[in-house]
């Protein structure tokens, strides 16, 4: 199985932080609340194509949703090292954006998600991606 991390492009008057959260919502069947930007990556300087990366804090995960009944699509979830491995061979720079995840947040203390909030609640890397023209998991 290739894993992602769920994003996609803006929808037009679309801000990149609710972007982020109906893609998550769209791709991975999670409801949360967005927390802080974890940073904004150019891959594209020619294009001004940016990917803004956001944790989200989940409250809702539902058990089918739009892609997965559509498509198939799956969800799973792991711990910020094993995501890094699986990421590193097909996406790259999905894998950098949990490198820098790590980097800025506590230990995961073992449990089976990107980070842990002090309410137990889980969190979640989603993201937005735009670029100069108007405007997954499996």
């Amino acid at each position: 199985d290739q894993w992602i991390v769920p994003g996609g492009g803006m929808e037009p008057e679309e801000e990149p932080g609710g972007a982020a959260v109906r893609e998550v919502y769209e791709e991975a069947g999670v409801k949360g609340k967005l927390g802080r930007l974890l940073g904004i990556f150019e891959q594209n300087q020619d294009r001004k194509h940016r990917t803004y990366v956001y944790v989200l804090t989940v409250t809702e995960i539902l058990e089918d949703w739009e892609d997965s009944v559509n498509i198939g699509r799956k969800r799973e979830w792991f711990k910020v090292e094993d995501a890094i491995k699986v990421l590193q061979c097909h996406k790259p720079v999905h894998a950098e954006y949990l490198e820098k995840l790590k980097l800025g947040c506590p230990s995961t203390n073992g449990n089976p998600v990107v980070s842990s909030h002090p309410d137990n609640s889980s969190l979640y890397v989603t993201s937005a991606q735009t670029s100069g023209l108007p405007s997954t998991i499996r």
